[in-house]
């Protein structure tokens, strides 16, 4: 039996993109390290974009914002957020993001239980 290795270096995570239109840099989730409740990914949203309004029907989420500003949409609120920034999103809550900046804006997501796209209902289509 091979014992998981509960370490990852981020030149060897591929990023890919997610149901919501992010970027997302898997740095540790239980599918791969092995680690059993959560996951963390580094997200990027590009100058000008923005993520298709999603909820998480059993993931509750922690985003700390690292670079950039942006417009963080909570449920029916609406409110800017800026690197050094930490936002919870409960389950079940609707949320998404916007980058009217100049600058790649830059997240953390911790999720507990660790991301899966089954888990992500999309609010919204694609444009």
């Amino acid at each position: 039996m091979t014992t998981p290795r509960l370490f990852s270096t981020y030149a060897d995570v591929t990023p890919y993109v997610t149901k919501d239109g992010s970027v997302i840099r898997e740095l540790m989730h239980p599918l791969v390290q092995g680690n059993q409740a959560q996951s963390l990914a580094e997200a990027t949203l590009p100058p000008g974009g923005r993520t298709l309004r999603h909820r998480h029907r059993l993931t509750e989420e922690l985003y700390h914002f690292t670079a950039g500003q942006g417009v963080m949409i909570l449920g029916e609120e609406r409110f800017a957020v800026v690197a050094g920034d930490t936002v919870a999103i409960p389950p079940g809550t609707a949320h998404g993001l916007e980058n009217p900046g100049p600058q790649p804006l830059v997240l953390l997501c911790a999720c507990t239980p660790a991301y899966a796209h089954d888990d992500t209902e999309l609010l919204e289509v694609q444009p």
